[in-house]
């Protein structure tokens, strides 16, 4: 019977960079919904809506890469799919500083956990 070394093998650098990448994202998304509720009204629940996917997506994605689960490849791919999603929705109004930070965070994101996915399938 082998068995399992007692430390994990550290994470890649360009895993590393995708968890941060990640969790910068998730924090953006819960101070946009902040954003969204302050100003009330339709458009913004549907756009929240979508900010919640993300940041739902973008925690879940990091916890899947630092446990190294074997979903991983997966979930970044419907990660970067949430986080683009979510960047379409705050592009909807450009003038608002927050949804543009938002976008910017989840345009990284996405490109971070697609080339992740690529790597990893």
């Amino acid at each position: 019977m082998t068995q399992q070394p007692a430390t994990a093998t550290p994470l890649s650098k360009e895993m590393q960079d995708c968890v941060q990448a990640c969790m910068a994202c998730h924090s953006v998304c819960e101070e946009t919904m902040s954003s969204c509720l302050q100003m009330g009204g339709p458009a913004q629940m549907q756009i929240m809506r979508t900010v919640m996917d993300c940041a739902e997506m973008t925690r879940m994605c990091a916890d899947m890469m630092m446990r190294r689960s074997p979903l991983m490849a997966e979930m970044c791919a419907m990660c970067a799919r949430a986080c683009d999603m979510c960047a379409e929705a705050c592009m909807s109004m450009p003038e608002d500083a927050q949804m543009m930070r938002c976008a910017e965070a989840c345009r990284r994101c996405a490109e971070m956990c697609r080339s992740m996915s690529a790597a990893s399938m």
